[in-house]
């Protein structure tokens, strides 16, 4: 392959998250127009983060959570509704678990691949600024008919077996991405090119995008 072939490869960039981190929901805006480039592949990998584990919400951490939302409101300019602080963080004993989302986007994922980036705004715009506990099996599923995936929310509400697969090949693969390549958390992007794979610190979402393009194309 030739230098100019080379330069010509199609840039992939993936996207490591979990719909439940405050951080990548501040980072939205900017994986939006990620997602609207047409000479950037953005593939979703969810790393499942905050699934399982049992956590329940309690009043310690409903208070770090909300100091830590404002700081991100403050640097991202994303909305924390006084809904969500009430209706979310306010529901002591309430489940905090990713699972039913990284579940739902998998199931979007193999029924309307060209929709799980939009479906990600919405759980994440269900949460934080409509006050929805999308930690509930119910919400979700409701969510994604609201949003006319109806077969994504036929799946979800059976999660057969091909979608737990599925979604726990997603889960591992990023994992595996973080390990290889030193991922301190999320959100965090690799970007694969002729040039080869690695990785950008999520700081690069926090920024003007031009900037997050420069960095794409330099790294």
């Amino acid at each position: 392959m030739n230098r100019e072939e080379d330069s010509t490869m199609p840039t992939t960039v993936t996207y490591l998250f979990d719909p439940l981190c405050g951080w990548c929901y501040g980072a939205s805006p900017v994986v939006q127009q990620l997602g609207q480039q047409p000479n950037i592949q953005l593939e979703l990998a969810p790393s499942g983060l905050f699934a399982g584990g049992g956590r329940t919400m309690d009043a310690a951490f409903a208070d770090y959570a909300w100091s830590n939302d404002l700081r991100i409101a403050k640097l991202t300019g994303q909305r924390f509704t006084e809904d969500y602080r009430q209706n979310v963080l306010g529901r002591l004993g309430s489940r905090f678990d990713s699972a039913a989302a990284t579940l739902a986007l998998t199931a979007v994922s193999l029924t309307a691949p060209q929709r799980e980036l939009e479906a990600l705004k919405a759980l994440q715009e269900a949460r934080y600024v409509q006050g929805l506990d999308t930690c509930d099996v119910s919400v979700v599923g409701t969510l994604l008919r609201d949003l006319g995936l109806a077969v994504a929310a036929d799946r979800f509400a059976a999660s057969d077996a091909e979608l737990l697969a599925a979604n726990s090949a997603r889960i591992q693969k990023a994992r595996g991405l973080m390990q290889t390549f030193g991922a301190q958390g999320v959100p965090a992007l690799m970007v694969t090119d002729g040039r080869g794979s690695r990785l950008l610190s999520g700081n690069a979402l926090y920024g003007n995008f031009e900037n997050l393009l420069s960095q794409i194309e330099a790294a």
